[in-house]
């Protein structure tokens, strides 16, 4: 028996789980859109995160990390508890064609299953649609959850796509987006000059290579 389960996400730089073996790839039809809510890890039903799920797109291919269980029954009953735990906001689950770098062509593993949600307000009451760049950047700069705050999951899934070689632009740019937010909310109206040298120092925005990843979580952030 064997499981592969692709991350878009968070799992790209925290599984979680136990699994057997790690392959970087991409998969096609989909792009990776920050427009679901995440009530009970970064975020709260009374300020909801932005996190990432997948939209289909005929032109776009989704790169992150796909995940093989191995063992039998039982290994995949646990990572698969786990993961439903986790990313309990994703109504679907979907299987998909996986693509290793080598071979873009020919899918590497067929029937890797991707946790998805359904894109439309009425049914799923976790999906948020589309906003402008900006709103969703003051949305996801001042959220906060029991795992953490919003805009730690962006900086480490850009950081994350950073490390294994595919930077994505969206990412980026909503990215520098929060920090633009977070420069806003610490800079001061107006100061004398002794004190804005003295803050200047405390003014500074981390980049996503300055966060590093949380050791260990019991149940992290989504997918």
């Amino acid at each position: 028996m064997v499981m592969w389960v692709f991350g878009y996400g968070s799992l790209v730089w925290n599984p979680g789980f136990h699994y057997d073996e790690k392959v970087l790839g991409f998969i096609k039809g989909y792009k990776r859109v920050f427009d679901l809510a995440c009530i009970d890890h970064r975020g709260t039903p009374e300020h909801p995160a932005r996190t990432c799920t997948l939209e289909k797109d005929e032109e776009a291919i989704c790169w992150g990390t796909a995940f093989c269980v191995r063992g039998g029954p039982e290994e995949e009953r646990l990572a698969m508890e786990y993961l439903e735990r986790r990313e309990c906001e994703y109504d679907l689950k979907t299987c998909v064609d996986f693509y290793k770098e080598d071979d873009p062509l020919n899918p590497a593993v067929t029937g890797v299953m991707v946790f998805t949600s359904t894109p439309d307000k009425v049914s799923n009451k976790y999906y948020l649609g589309p906003a402008p760049l900006e709103d969703m950047a003051r949305q996801i700069a001042t959220a906060n959850g029991p795992c953490g705050n919003n805009r730690d999951y962006l900086f480490l899934l850009e950081k994350a796509m950073h490390d294994i070689g595919h930077e994505e632009e969206y990412v980026i740019e909503l990215a520098n987006e929060v920090r633009k937010v977070l420069a806003e909310k610490v800079s001061p109206v107006k100061e004398p000059r002794a004190s804005r040298v003295a803050s200047k120092s405390k003014s500074n925005v981390p980049t996503a290579h300055q966060i590093l990843p949380p050791q260990s979580e019991a149940v992290a952030t989504t997918i």
